[in-house]
């Protein structure tokens, strides 16, 4: 058996892929590049394999060829992604159908995770814990009269088609004061994505900020507190492998955004769970098993999780294709990834699922 991987050749996904099939006993696998899969110049995919698509990454040519051409840090642009990377994705399952490989993951299931309206519906429709949203809003103006009319003064902006925390606004309002905080640095008449996050605290601020973000779609729902430890705001990254949730690592911050790469920090999974106590922290895994179990064709998924304050009860935030980036993080115990880093549990449940199949 041997694994097909489309992503960025050199890219840290890669190499960690690549390390977790040496560790099977497996050959390398075969690297084809997003660059020549949207050039439509991608090598024949090696009969009998399993693809796994992975994430484009932070490649300036690739982006250039998803988004258009432009800064690689300019928030923006999501619409013109998504159409050209699900286009990807359904390039490379007839490339697998055609050599009788296996696809990995469902492409269709992977386009809804990529459209944070659909996914939220999704999610909602199947009774999983999400917050509430907004009815659909195209400005500014329109977001603040929703706002209004439904009395969420506490609201999350994200843009339909984002990843990355790229272009989340997390929004607040009271009678003459409005705060907005984002990683979006403006830059000329647009933004670009910063490593820092942000404040703006004017209306004219916020009203450009949001127009900007505007025409790709947006998404919108109701902020939920988050609980804190030690001072810092905290949510979790849920990994669930073939419907189990495997890996949990929690995300500190002071600022709403706790993505590591914004400056926030892994925080300490066992005062979590003594937090939450065992029935809360069992519940907390089943609802991330719920929310994957949305998407019975993808054979992993990243479920960011919100836990409400008091200790009481969880949201799904995010559920994401590429969550599974999580370097020297090993399984839960008792999960059938004990200590397992995400790559590794993924080419071992893949190999198991792959003989079942070939065994009934």
């Amino acid at each position: 058996m041997r694994f097909a991987v489309v992503g960025t050749p050199g890219d840290r996904r890669a190499d960690l892929f690549a390390a977790a099939c040496r560790s099977a006993g497996l050959a390398a696998p075969q690297v084809i590049a997003w660059r020549d899969v949207l050039r439509g110049t991608a090598p024949e995919i090696a009969p009998g394999s399993l693809v796994r698509a992975d994430s484009p990454g932070e490649d300036a040519e690739v982006d250039a060829m998803l988004r258009g051409p432009g800064d690689p840090a300019r928030v923006g642009g999501g619409a013109r992604w998504y159409a050209s990377f699900t286009a990807g994705l359904e390039r490379v399952a007839a490339a697998a159908s055609r050599s009788g490989a296996r696809l990995l993951g469902d492409v269709d299931e992977v386009a809804v995770m990529f459209d944070k309206r659909r996914c939220h519906a999704l999610l909602s429709a199947a009774g999983v814990p999400v917050p509430e949203a907004l009815p659909p809003v195209s400005s500014y103006a329109e977001l603040r009269e929703r706002m209004a009319e439904t009395r969420m003064h506490r609201v999350f902006v994200k843009p339909a088609h984002g990843s990355s925390a790229s272009g989340v606004v997390a929004l607040q309002t009271a009678p003459g004061r409005i705060r907005a905080t984002t990683s979006a640095a403006r830059a000329g008449a647009g933004y670009v994505n910063s490593l820092r996050v942000r404040t703006y605290e004017t209306g004219p601020e916020v009203e450009h900020l949001i127009g900007a973000l505007a025409p790709d779609g947006l998404h919108v729902e109701r902020w939920l507190p988050k609980v804190a430890l030690d001072g810092r705001v905290l949510d979790l990254r849920v990994v669930v492998i073939a419907g189990e949730p495997t890996h949990a690592v929690v995300r500190t911050s002071r600022s709403p955004m706790t993505n590591l790469h914004l400056g926030g920090a892994r925080g300490d999974l066992g005062a979590v769970r003594q937090a939450m106590g065992e029935d809360g922290w069992r519940r907390a895994l089943d609802v991330c098993a719920q929310a994957a179990a949305c998407f019975p064709g993808s054979p992993m998924v990243g479920v960011d999780l919100l836990v409400r304050l008091g200790w009481r009860g969880c949201a799904v935030g995010e559920v994401n294709a590429f969550g599974d980036l999580l370097p020297g993080l090993t399984g839960l115990p008792g999960s059938g990834a004990d200590g397992l880093d995400t790559h590794t549990a993924q080419v071992r449940a893949a190999l198991r699922r792959n003989q079942a199949t070939c065994t009934t």
